[in-house]
């Protein structure tokens, strides 16, 4: 099945290594500097997304020699590069979507990159959508019931309402579980919760829930 991966420009000392990433079926996107991120690893994006304000006259040449599909904008648009880059992701309905590069640096567009999260509950679909860097995964969901498997790397388990709140929460399998419960936005119940199983699950009936895992 298809996945897509992204990758922005954010501060590189907070991105993964690419490799365990690189599967079979992954499709790389570079988003402005991301793009020159992907070819110092050794990957050539499918394509390429952004104003390019963010690298040097050198860098956007040695872009524009590697890379067939450079989709290039004005820096006086109505969508960030992400959006763009985002909006073209979920047209071609792979299975899954990760970001990188989408952490750090200015905190507008930290805020920004998770609200767009939202978009496929927006849309309507089911796609799944991570953003990754070395010590969070973040993910959004709509109301329903959620396996969470057990990560060593990434133990703490955190459930933030993006909505007013969020009602019927329940953990199964957590150190602190909860039954039915109603979370308002704004509450710290749910914060560095951990899996006392190999997997467990959260379930809710109404509100979006934004779910982080983390590691110190």
């Amino acid at each position: 099945m298809l996945k897509i991966h992204l990758v922005a420009g954010g501060p590189l000392n907070l991105i993964p290594e690419f490799a365990p990433f690189d599967e079979k079926e992954a499709v790389w996107i570079g988003i402005d500097r991301g793009v020159y991120y992907l070819l110092n690893a050794g990957i050539r994006p499918e394509a390429a997304f952004g104003d390019f304000d963010s690298v040097t006259e050198e860098e956007l040449a040695e872009i524009e020699r590697k890379v067939k599909e450079l989709k290039k904008f004005k820096p006086e648009k109505d969508e960030t590069d992400m959006e763009l880059a985002l909006n073209w992701a979920l047209e071609q309905e792979p299975e899954g979507i990760t970001i990188f590069g989408a952490t750090g640096g200015r905190l507008d567009h930290l805020m920004a990159n998770i609200q767009l999260l939202l978009k496929p509950l927006q849309k309507k679909n089911d796609i799944h959508i991570e953003i990754i860097d070395l010590t969070n995964i973040l993910y959004i969901k709509g109301p329903g019931t959620y396996t969470v498997e057990k990560m060593e790397d990434f133990k703490y388990i955190s459930f933030l309402p993006v909505t007013p709140a969020v009602s019927g929460l329940t953990l199964e399998n957590f150190k602190y579980p909860l039954n039915d419960c109603h979370i308002p936005m704004g509450s710290t119940l749910c914060i560095s919760n951990e899996l006392i199983r190999g997997h467990g699950t959260f379930s809710f009936s109404e509100g979006i829930l934004l779910v982080v895992r983390s590691k110190d």
